[in-house]
């Protein structure tokens, strides 16, 4: 230790105001913090995160079939780990002097893209929501939305919304090669994992099924969130599945079945409607998003969170960590 570097016990500002050091005692550890103007400043810690917006709702029901919702943005730094998109980590994320806002994303209603989630200056995007009426291109969002079915008395394809840069895939497409009049599938929804499926054609057109979620450690156990929602089917009665992580199903052309949501604080798309499906012609809300961060619990720092903010904190499942779960809401965070 520097000969010069002077320690106070009482927590006061030394040396004329300027910066200067002090010991902060917690349990066994020991916190180093300093003054400016006799304000404390904590120097940076390093989180670890895992930050997925809102999934996207299923497009809005009607005498067609509609896409399956794309699931929410997923970003991550957690080491060995991926983002979306198979993207890989991202570099290590200090906390900025001072409050840093935590936003979670909730999901798309019918119709609508998922909400962003965000941890300071990460932001993941809103699942983009599945196409609705005839031959209708998926929304862009963190995950692409599914396209609408396509009905077109020629060869053709619609395609499904873009998912966005390292976070998401693209939705399923509609792809019609009847010359007939037959209505194609529904696309399914892009997952965080994987692709949203293609609507099939013909007489037994069956929707796409949604995008695979992507898995992530980082509370201490392996879970997969961030499903795309199943595209609705043509002239199948068959229901396509949502994507692992919660992507939710699509109707089938049973009259009065309903797709299901996204399952919450997952990000995951929510499912399409079947031509003749749901009897209100619902289709499938996008689950919710999460934001996760973890740091070394060498450090006793604990931080201050905003009543605007639900979560939870786990010191126990992952060993050596501090596990923050944010499910709802929005707010500044301190430490």
């Amino acid at each position: 230790m520097p000969s010069n570097l002077n320690i106070t016990s009482g927590g006061k500002a030394i040396s004329g105001g300027s910066l200067a050091p002090r010991t902060r005692r917690g349990n066994t550890n020991q916190v180093v913090s300093y003054f400016s103007g006799g304000e404390a400043i904590n120097p940076p810690l390093t989180l670890e995160y895992l930050v997925i917006a809102g999934g996207g709702g299923g497009g809005t029901g009607t005498v067609y079939n509609s896409g399956g919702g794309g699931a929410g943005g997923y970003r991550t730094n957690k080491s060995g780990q991926t983002s979306g998109a198979g993207a890989s980590a991202e570099a290590s994320f200090n906390t900025p002097i001072g409050a840093f806002t935590i936003t979670v994303g909730g999901g798309g209603a019918q119709g609508s893209n998922g909400n962003n989630s965000e941890l300071s200056t990460i932001t993941s995007t809103g699942g983009g929501k599945g196409g609705s009426g005839n031959n209708t291109v998926g929304s862009v969002g963190g995950a692409g939305g599914g396209a609408s079915g396509n009905l077109t008395i020629s060869p053709s394809t619609t395609s499904g919304g873009a998912g966005t840069a390292l976070q998401g895939y693209s939705g399923g497409g509609s792809n019609n090669t009847s010359t007939v009049g037959y209505i194609a599938g529904a696309g399914g929804g892009g997952g965080a994992g994987g692709l949203g499926g293609t609507g099939t054609s013909g007489t037994a057109s069956a929707g796409g099924a949604g995008g695979n979620g992507q898995s992530n450690n980082i509370t201490g156990t392996a879970v997969t969130r961030a499903g795309g929602g199943g595209g609705g089917p043509g002239y199948s009665s068959g229901v396509a599945s949502g994507g692992t992580g919660g992507g939710g199903n699509s109707s089938g052309n049973t009259a009065g079945a309903n797709p299901t949501p996204g399952s919450p604080n997952t990000g995951s798309g929510g499912g399409g409607d079947g031509r003749n499906g749901g009897s209100a012609n619902t289709s499938g809300a996008g689950g919710s998003g999460v934001v996760i961060v973890a740091y070394s619990s060498a450090f006793s720092l604990i931080p201050n969170i905003d009543a605007g903010l639900t979560y939870t904190v786990d010191s126990t499942t992952r060993a050596g960590f501090h596990v923050y779960t944010f499910t709802a809401g929005t707010g500044p965070v301190s430490f």
